[in-house]
């Protein structure tokens, strides 16, 4: 937007609340639990991969090495995966907050309560610049693995619609934080 936080006032926007980053996981899931047509595409997107990951199975089950164990085993393998993706993931939020105009970026973790977020700090973002910057991640990885899927043998294929998934369901704040 090409304003600072201390002019937000000076032209025409009023504070209704005060969030401080570490309040952010809070505020998140109040909004994961409401039906909004952002919610809704996320629904959809974890529906469709867990669609995708049944008829996988079906159709390739029993055929070369490709039996439960197996696939369960290249499934888990791709959950695990999905954990090493975390700092690209926020990552590319930094850069994608930055090619929006964001100057002072950083990181923080909660290993506690396990949430990770890139923070543009003192960076004020219009609607269009937020989705961006919170969904370039989910874009980006998810498009790799879909590309990366035709490439594999059918048990990596299962591993990458295990990190597939996992990737989703940790890309939950990055939706809910756009609440419409």
């Amino acid at each position: 937007m090409k304003i600072t936080p201390e002019e937000l006032a000076d032209n025409g926007y009023v504070l209704i609340d005060n969030l401080e980053h570490k309040e952010l996981i809070p505020f998140v899931r109040t909004y994961l639990k409401k039906r909004t047509p952002i919610l809704l595409l996320y629904t959809f997107c974890n529906a469709v991969i867990i669609g995708i990951i049944i008829y996988w199975f079906w159709k390739n089950y029993g055929t070369d090495s490709f039996n439960l164990d197996n696939a369960l085993t290249h499934f888990s393998y791709g959950i695990v995966l999905a954990f090493g993706l975390i700092p690209i993931h926020e990552y590319i939020h930094v850069l994608a907050y930055k090619s929006q105009g964001a100057k002072n970026t950083s990181y923080d973790a909660n290993l506690k309560k396990f949430y990770f977020m890139a923070i543009a700090d003192k960076f004020v973002a219009n609607k269009k610049e937020l989705r961006i910057a919170a969904l370039a991640p989910f874009i980006v990885i998810t498009t790799t693995l879909i590309i990366l899927s035709f490439f594999t043998s059918q048990l990596w294929t299962f591993t990458v619609f295990g990190v597939l998934l996992t990737h989703t369901a940790f890309s939950s704040g990055d939706f809910g934080i756009l609440r419409h």
